[in-house]
């Protein structure tokens, strides 16, 4: 029995709600009771409720009715429905079953009965949570770069054009930086693919730690190569969010099997300001404009910084 999950009990009659409540407490349930279907939908959208027992025959809104009004809304969760009817034909029981319930009762109720099918509802709501929680994982998993755990190149290339459209729709500058390690294949060649990896990680988070919490984001653009996006910043921001970060690498130092290891990287800034932006302007030009500035910075030397506008 899980002794977390709350009830909610929709029965008009005081006599037989204070029954079934007080036979579901000795249970341990925790339980909440609703006089009709309406003020049973409210109680739902203000509270974590996962089963509900309603009678079937109500006022404003009869068990069916409940039953179709919570399947078409979505509460975050799913809601396990029994229906309470005094009705046993085949037909009665079909309609119920139709408008959404997932499991019926003919009062009277036996206690026994009553626990063996919360039993069954405890299993379906425990089986929806742990595959909702799994849909999630993959779902992450899809939009995660495996090594470095930030966000890979189809998460880049799906939300980055929505960035764009609404940072040039409402008028707000939107910059990215394009950042690439310095002589990184040396360090796979002179220490091995998983130094390097080792490397690769550090870097990433060291980046990571001085974004702004939820609003900046990085992602990997392509092996030693990474997007950092910066909502609502112009040039001006980025370029000096850019030489921020080029300094915390420079002071890196990667403690692996082989020694301390110690990198540079140069930063490429584009930012889109939307009074200048050109009609076929895009999320691509964008990454062009930063490619093309983190090679003129790669150009003047590397461990450096060089920024434009598109």
């Amino acid at each position: 029995m899980n002794n977390n999950l709350e009830i909610l009990l929709v029965e008009d009659s005081r006599t037989q709600a204070l029954k079934f409540q007080i036979m579901l407490e000795n249970h341990g349930y925790h339980v909440q009771v609703a006089q009709n279907g309406l003020e049973a939908m409210n109680m739902l959208l203000s509270n974590h409720i996962s089963i509900v027992i309603t009678d079937w025959v109500m006022p404003e809104m009869d068990g069916s009715e409940l039953c179709r009004a919570i399947r078409q809304h979505d509460f975050g969760g799913y809601i396990y429905l029994i229906l309470l009817t005094a009705r046993d034909l085949k037909a009665d029981i079909i309609e119920g079953l139709k408008a959404g319930a997932d499991d019926y009762l003919t009062k009277p109720v036996d206690d026994a009965e009553l626990m063996a099918r919360l039993s069954t509802a405890e299993r379906i709501i425990t089986l929806e949570k742990t595959l909702k929680k799994r849909n999630q994982e993959i779902a992450l998993l899809s939009i995660t770069d495996p090594l470095t755990r930030v966000h890979n190149r189809g998460y880049l290339n799906d939300t980055l054009p929505v960035a764009f459209k609404r940072a040039a729709r409402y008028g707000n500058s939107l910059s990215i930086i394009l950042c690439d390690i310095d002589h990184f294949k040396e360090v796979n060649d002179r220490h091995g693919h998983q130094v390097g990896d080792k490397v690769l990680i550090a870097f990433v988070q060291t980046l990571n730690e001085a974004l702004r919490r939820d609003l900046d984001w990085i992602a990997r653009y392509g092996g030693e190569e990474f997007i950092i996006v910066l909502p609502e910043t112009d040039l001006a921001g980025a370029k000096t969010a850019a030489e921020r970060f080029r300094k915390l690498v420079a002071d890196m130092v990667v403690e692996t099997e082989h020694g301390e290891i110690r990198i540079t990287a140069s930063f490429g800034v584009s930012t889109l300001c939307s009074r200048n932006v050109s009609p076929g302007a895009d999320a691509e030009e964008l990454i062009r404009v930063a490619d093309r500035c983190l090679y003129e910075a790669k150009d003047q030397g590397r461990n450096r910084s060089a920024g434009a506008e598109i």
